[in-house]
C-alpha cells in the first residue's frame, strides 16, 4: 500500500503585544527616524504586527501554536514520533540544543520523540513540510509535528526603517500523519548561495562575542525581483510534479512577506487575488512561522475546507526557497 501524508491538525500563535504602523511611527520618530502608516502599508501592505514579550522565546510561541495544533488534531503530545522546527531565531546562540528539542520538553512529549531544527529562514517551513512528507512516506514515522516559529524583532536594526517595519513574531503549526489518502502532494525545494549577501545577519558568534552586524539587513529591489521570478518557476515545478494546473489550485498560501510579490506571483501564475490567503496586514513578515500561520486562519475562517487544493511557497535568505501542493 502507498503511505501518503495528510493534514491532521493545524494551529497558530501570536503574541499579545500589537504594533500597528502608528505605534511603530512614534517608537521610530523618539529615536530621530521619520516613516508613516501610508509609507508602509504601500511598500509592504503591512498595518500590524506583534512583538514577543522580553521573557517569551521563540520555543514558547511554538508551544503555544503547537498545543492549538495538537487540540485540532484531537491527539497528545506523545503520541508525535517527530518534532521539526523551522526557525532562524532559535532560544540559544548556534542553535544548540535545538529549540525543538526545548519545545519536545515544554510541551511534555517525554517519550523521547526525534526532534530538530531546519534553517532555511522565510522557505523554511516548505522545507520542513517536504522533510516530515519523506519521512512519513518511506514508514520511519507516523505522526509528525511541523512548526514555523520566529521572534524576529530581537534581530531587527531599529535605526534602520526599511527592515524594521517589516517583520514581526509568530508561530505556527501543522500535524501530519500516516494515510492512505493523498494529502501532501509534491514538493520543489531550491536555493542559490550566492545570492546570500542581499538577506542576512552578517554577524558571527567569536569568541563570546559577535564580529560583524548582529542585525538583519536587507537589499530590498534585488530581494524583490529574486522572490518574484524564483516564486514563479517553484510553483510551476510543484505543480507539474502534483499534476496539477494552477487553475485546479483553490488556494494560494503564500510567506507573507510583502503584498506586492503575493500580487506580482498571483498575477504571473494567472490567479485572482480571490484565490490567495493574505494575513500580511495583520502579522507582517514572521518569516518561518508565516505560512502556517496563514493557513491556519484561513483554515479557522472556514475559506480553506477539506478535499480542496493548496499551493504553499515561500521564498528567503540563504536564497532559499521552495513550494509544495497539498490535498487538504
Amino acid at each position: 500500500m502507498t503511505v501518503y501524508s495528510r493534514v491532521l491538525g493545524t494551529g497558530s500563535y501570536l503574541p499579545a503585544e500589537r504594533l500597528t504602523n502608528h505605534d511603530l511611527v512614534e517608537r521610530l520618530a523618539k529615536i530621530g527616524l521619520e516613516t508613516s502608516d501610508e509609507w508602509i502599508k504601500t511598500r509592504s501592505g503591512i498595518s500590524a504586527r506583534h512583538f514577543a514579550a522580553a521573557n517569551e522565546l521563540t520555543s514558547d510561541l511554538a508551544v503555544k501554536a503547537a498545543q492549538a495544533a495538537l487540540k485540532s488534531a484531537g491527539i497528545e503530545s506523545s503520541d508525535l514520533d517527530l518534532i521539526i522546527l523551522a526557525t532562524s531565531t532559535p532560544d540559544h546562540l548556534g542553535g544548540f540544543p535545538s529549540t525543538a528539542c526545548v519545545v519536545q520538553d515544554k510541551l511534555g512529549a517525554h517519550n523521547y520523540c526525534a526532534a530538530f531544527d531546519v534553517q532555511a529562514v522565510c522557505a523554511g517551513f516548505t522545507y520542513a513540510l517536504a522533510i516530515a512528507d519523506a519521512f512519513i512516506r518511506i514508514g520511519t514515522y507516523k505522526k509528525v509535528m511541523v512548526l514555523g516559529a520566529e521572534t524576529f524583532s530581537r534581530i531587527l536594526n531599529f535605526q534602520d526603517r526599511t527592515t524594521s517595519v517589516l517583520f514581526g513574531d509568530g508561530a505556527g503549526a501543522v500535524i501530519l500523519e500516516a494515510s492512505a489518502e493523498p494529502g501532501i502532494l509534491s514538493a520543489a525545494l531550491h536555493a542559490d548561495g550566492s545570492q546570500r549577501d542581499i538577506l542576512c545577519v552578517p554577524g558571527r558568534a567569536t569568541n563570546g562575542g559577535v564580529e560583524g552586524a548582529a542585525f538583519l539587513t536587507m537589499d530590498g529591489p534585488a530581494v524583490f525581483k529574486l522572490a518574484v521570478k524564483v516564486l514563479e518557476q517553484v510553483a510551476h515545478e510543484a505543480l507539474e510534479k502534483a499534476n496539477l494546473k494552477s487553475e485546479q489550485i483553490d488556494w494560494l498560501v503564500p510567506h507573507q512577506a510583502n503584498i506586492r510579490i503575493m500580487e506580482g506571483t498571483a498575477r504571473k501564475m494567472g490567479m485572482s487575488m480571490d484565490k490567495v490567503i493574505v494575513t500580511v496586514h495583520e502579522h507582517g513578515n514572521t518569516s518561518a512561522a508565516s505560512i502556517p500561520l496563514a493557513l491556519d486562519a484561513g483554515i479557522r475562517s472556514g475559506q480553506i475546507k477539506r478535499g480542496q487544493h493548496l499551493l504553499l511557497e515561500g521564498v528567503g535568505g540563504g536564497f532559499a526557497w521552495g513550494a509544495v501542493t497539498i490535498k487538504y
